[in-house]
């Protein structure tokens, strides 16, 4: 039988710290379990449920993250906004991390922490009968310290005002990654529809260099297929890439089955 350590380990944390690169997709649309052995089978480290775009459920995102972890892939939830009894919730239901958007500022940071991590880090609720625990029994402050290692926290920056306090939010202890929101964050920056644009580009640098400044990881969401730009920055020292949602692959592999049939019929 797994002891404590075995059963609250989160490879994600444990693959960023190594300095290699994480590959994340988004579930937008999937609302069964089989999404969490697709993204195992196609490659991915972690997805996220994402709870800011969609109409997901909280109960839909429980089978998706339990079925994401039995298959090898970290499931971490995309929250609307810094909500206590929604995070204690999805991290209880099997979660095991959280995203944040829009943040812009310290406080919001250690608010995130604080619904994440239980005392003396944060100030989540105790709970018994915890999915990360598989459904088990140990003593209470052990099981709580081993979740508070394992639980993952990325804060998004995604506006002027987040990267005008950078330092003082990647400053923030208990942040494990600052994530660039690029498609947010293009808009706030004047250039909507241009996510590798010179403004954009600046910014993400000047995160990746608090991140490093603060032994932070860089998480890169809104840039899916920008290939190159993309190798640009796991070139700097970004370490976590959203790759795109469940809807956008189907479309995308949708599309294009059905341009090659019918081009079948023109050849």
């Amino acid at each position: 039988m797994q002891d404590l350590a075995a059963i609250t380990r989160n490879p994600l944390k444990e693959k960023l710290t190594r300095g290699e690169v994480a590959a994340s997709m988004i579930v937008r649309m999937a609302r069964g379990p089989e999404i969490g052995r697709i993204a195992a089978s196609a490659g991915f480290d972690a997805l996220y449920v994402d709870l800011e775009h969609s109409v997901l459920s909280l109960e839909t995102s429980a089978i998706v993250c339990n079925a994401a972890r039995e298959a090898g892939v970290v499931p971490l939830v995309r929250v609307p906004q810094v909500d206590a009894a929604l995070i204690c919730r999805l991290l209880d239901a099997g979660a095991m991390g959280i995203v944040v958007p829009h943040v812009e500022g310290a406080d919001a940071a250690r608010q995130a922490v604080a619904c994440a991590l239980y005392p003396p880090q944060g100030l989540r609720s105790a709970s018994s009968g915890l999915a990360a625990l598989h459904y088990r029994s140990f003593p209470q402050g052990a099981a709580q310290a081993a979740l508070n290692r394992s639980t993952f926290i990325a804060v998004m920056i995604e506006s002027r005002a987040g990267l005008a306090v950078i330092d003082e939010i990647a400053a923030v202890p208990g942040i494990d990654m600052l994530f660039v929101g690029a498609g947010d964050l293009s808009v706030d920056l004047g250039v909507p529809g241009e996510p590798t644009h010179a403004l954009v580009r600046q910014a993400i640098a000047d995160v990746q260099a608090a991140a490093d400044r603060h032994g932070l990881c860089v998480g890169l969401g809104g840039l899916a297929g920008r290939h190159a730009f993309l190798a640009e920055c796991v070139a700097a020292g970004a370490r976590f890439v959203s790759a795109g949602t469940d809807l956008g692959f189907m479309s995308q592999a949708a599309t294009e089955a059905a341009a090659q049939i019918h081009g079948l019929t023109r050849a």
